[in-house]
């Protein structure tokens, strides 16, 4: 699904470039969990925004689902975002004026997917991450557990193939983030390939396969 080759990103200032990720390669089947893992500032997050198209580097290449990522036009790399990946971050991102119903609702919105459709998949999601009895609440009335898991219902609801994860437990307590990864690794059994970036070293062992960056270089379990 993923291959990374010969990724390197670096930001300039004046005559000094100060290099984010060096000659970083990477394959990721479909339907595997890999965690990421690093120091502060070895280049995790700029990896992952990068896997999610959000971020370029300047020199390698990236496919994913066979397409030359970096050979498509803006807005095909935004419809190839929009179609497969969703994302997760560690403060949750939910709109606060909105309810549970209406942050899951959301991105089918976007979608222009037909409301009783909408309705039907909204249920469906509700139902499968034992919320249903959330769903007219605001964000501010959830535990930091439950927006998480509001969150991630909300990066599957369009069935993406790849989710991203960005310290998605860097809020929670244990429980809840053991909650979270056992969330990640049903999703996995079911076919969706997830990336996750973390600290925790009993995190990243929930996957399938561990990558270590370090000065921006890529070693893996």
């Amino acid at each position: 699904m993923i291959e990374l080759s010969g990724i390197t990103k670096y930001y300039s200032a004046g005559f000094v470039k100060t290099y984010v990720l060096r000659d970083v390669s990477l394959r990721v089947a479909a339907g595997e969990f890999v965690s990421i893992m690093g120091p502060s500032g070895s280049g995790k997050s700029t990896l992952l925004h990068i896997l999610g198209m959000l971020d370029a580097p300047e020199s390698g290449s990236y496919r994913f689902l066979g397409e030359d990522v970096f050979k498509l036009s803006e807005r095909q790399r935004s419809e190839l975002h929009k179609s497969h990946i969703g994302f997760v971050f560690q403060s949750y991102h939910l709109l606060d004026d909105l309810t549970v119903y209406e942050n899951l609702e959301t991105p089918l919105l976007y979608k222009n997917i037909k409301p009783s459709e909408r309705k039907s998949l909204v249920a469906d999601v509700l139902d499968r991450f034992g919320i249903v009895a959330k769903k007219d609440l605001f964000p501010n009335q959830l535990s930091g557990g439950q927006q998480q898991q509001v969150a991630i219902a909300r990066a599957v609801i369009t069935s993406p193939k790849l989710i991203l994860a960005d310290e998605p437990t860097g809020n929670l307590n244990s429980q809840q983030s053991d909650d979270i990864m056992q969330l990640f690794q049903k999703l996995g059994r079911e076919g969706t390939t997830i990336v996750q970036v973390t600290h925790s070293e009993k995190n990243a062992a929930c996957a399938s396969r561990v990558v270590h960056l370090l000065d921006g270089r890529a070693r893996q379990d």
